[in-house]
């Protein structure tokens, strides 16, 4: 076979798996949220054309979703982290805030989306929900269907301090950060089982009354 003398002189081809590609679009989220993950902009990073990227994904779509896999892998390693402390449910909540502090923009992704759910079914769609509820059992002794509802309360509050974090409204310390869910979490588990007591009361007054009748 005979070549022509420019050939040698030709740029190698380059070529860049899914891996790479999702890399790429992984850093651009991490500073601009997946809005800012677009085809041209990957491939000036890479310094191709766009051929790569729908060589290895269907659509843009499809390189979305797995890049928010990978964000959310990144999530779940947070909530898994355990230190020595015997408060678990307290280093569930200190874990969530910490990635919201770390990262902004996946923590919006994840968090700080539009979606049709209540907060019990929003909490428990997350991998992390069973693991979390369970942890929270062990400090309040709640039945597992008792957990969840107190959970939502608790999550409503932790969520706050973490959207305050990822969007700089206010300067929380994490000495703050922790000292706010010890004693907030600690006087919700207080007023929850005085409600309980209240409402079994109330239940028992009602009970006695109906069988007098």
């Amino acid at each position: 076979m005979l070549y022509k003398k420019e050939d040698c002189f030709l740029p190698p081809i380059k070529k860049f798996n899914r891996e790479s590609i999702i890399e790429v679009a992984y850093n651009i989220a991490m500073k601009d949220g997946l809005e800012g993950i677009n085809a041209r902009r990957i491939a000036s990073i890479l310094h191709s054309s766009v051929n790569p990227i729908f060589n290895n994904f269907k659509n843009m779509e499809e390189l979305k979703k797995e890049v928010y896999n990978k964000i959310y892998e990144l999530y779940k390693s947070y909530m898994l982290r355990e230190d020595s402390s015997e408060n678990k449910y307290k280093q569930t909540g200190l874990n969530y805030i910490k990635f919201a502090k770390d990262y902004t923009e996946f923590f919006k992704i994840i968090f700080m989306q539009a979606t049709p759910l209540n907060v019990e079914k929003f909490i428990m769609a997350d991998d992390a929900g069973n693991d979390v509820i369970k942890k929270g059992q062990k400090l309040t002794g709640f039945s597992f269907e008792e957990q969840k509802k107190f959970h939502s309360r608790v999550w409503i509050f932790t969520h706050g301090i973490a959207c305050l974090v990822a969007t700089n409204t206010v300067n929380l310390s994490d000495e703050e950060i922790s000292e706010l869910l010890e004693t907030t979490v600690r006087q919700m588990i207080i007023g929850y089982k005085k409600e309980k007591e209240n409402e079994n009361e109330k239940n028992n007054r009602s009970k006695k009354l109906n069988e007098r009748v």
